[in-house]
């Protein structure tokens, strides 16, 4: 078993662990303040094309873990939780913390993103 923060996250060496273990290493690389797209997060991982699985990886982590899945938005620059959902209240808080967001909901996307778009 594997610790990942203060969660517990199980790894085998099948193909499918490696692929999630890839994932939580580029998620862990993100710095504060910056954000990634699911997409690009994916092709950070080596796993180009894998954006939805990387969305569904994503919400499968344990509540108390530490890695940065707040900072990881769509494609569009928005968080793709529901407007008055929990979760999504949760997520812009915590990009408001880090000033990747303000107060009003407004996501600093070109600013912020990761890695540089040049």
């Amino acid at each position: 078993m594997k610790t990942t923060g203060s969660a517990f996250v199980t790894l085998t060496n099948k193909p499918s662990d490696q692929a999630r273990r890839q994932l939580l290493l580029a998620l862990s690389q993100i710095p504060p303040g910056r954000l990634c797209s699911y997409g690009e997060l994916a092709r950070q991982a080596g796993l180009p094309g894998r954006a939805r699985w990387v969305g569904r990886q994503l919400s499968q982590l344990p509540d108390q873990n530490t890695l940065p899945w707040h900072r990881v938005i769509n494609a569009q620059g928005k968080i793709s939780f529901p407007h008055n959902s929990e979760a999504y209240r949760r997520q812009l808080s915590r990009l408001i913390d880090e000033g990747s967001a303000s107060p009003d909901g407004k996501i600093a996307w070109q600013r912020c993103r990761w890695p540089d778009q040049h």
